[in-house]
């Protein structure tokens, strides 16, 4: 049986980006490597985080809260953030240089006011599905390759959902980033991530 491979490029937008709103450490750098990348796969996949204005997760949406405090949205706790990625603004769209006219489908997440969303897949009470693992099943892909911003977060949670949903997976490190808002995080994403049978590997190998 032949393989058929799809890359997933993982909220790379320009909030994310150098001088963004929420900017990830080195994230600029991710994108020649993307690009070059593109051409090993498929199917070539995309997400951007899609917050409307009011988005829950904004700190700024809460009376006298600061980025990183913690609130309680009813059945979960939400770290707060910067705004970031609001709806048809820059902040939410593709880094300038990343190559899209590859893309065949982008997946939209985040954009339940009261819910975030980390993975690919669902959002963070997993209340819905974006629709993009039905859609690399009606495509016949076996293996998923994911690149992106940030490891510790959105990567990761993408990598683990679409593992549990019966694909091999398989994060290129070096075409990710994380944001390592604490010491150790990015390293601790890996683990999570080969524990629950993800491959963790390098772009010299692809």
């Amino acid at each position: 049986m032949i393989k058929k491979t799809a890359l997933i490029m993982v909220d790379i937008q320009n909030d994310f980006c150098e001088k963004g709103s929420f900017s990830v450490p080195d994230a600029d750098a991710i994108v020649p490597l993307v690009n070059q990348l593109q051409a090993k796969f498929d199917l070539i996949l995309a997400t951007k985080d899609w917050h409307p204005a009011d988005h829950a997760s904004f700190a700024s949406n809460h009376h006298g809260a600061k980025v990183g405090d913690v609130v309680n949205l009813g059945d979960h706790d939400q770290i707060l953030w910067p705004d970031h990625c609001v709806q048809d603004t820059h902040g939410a769209s593709f880094h300038a240089s990343l190559q899209v006219d590859t893309i065949a489908k982008i997946f939209h997440k985040g954009t339940d006011s009261n819910i975030d969303s980390y993975s690919a897949s669902y959002d963070n009470a997993r209340l819905r599905a974006t629709g993009i693992e039905q859609y690399l099943k009606a495509q016949a892909i076996s293996d998923v390759y994911i690149v992106g911003l940030a490891t510790d977060y959105c990567v990761k949670f993408s990598a683990l959902d679409i593992a549990r949903a019966g694909f091999n997976v398989y994060v290129v490190a070096d075409a990710c980033r994380g944001m390592e808002l604490i010491e150790g995080a990015v390293a601790t994403a890996f683990e999570e991530m080969c524990v629950a049978g993800v491959q963790v590997i390098t772009s010299a190998s692809l």
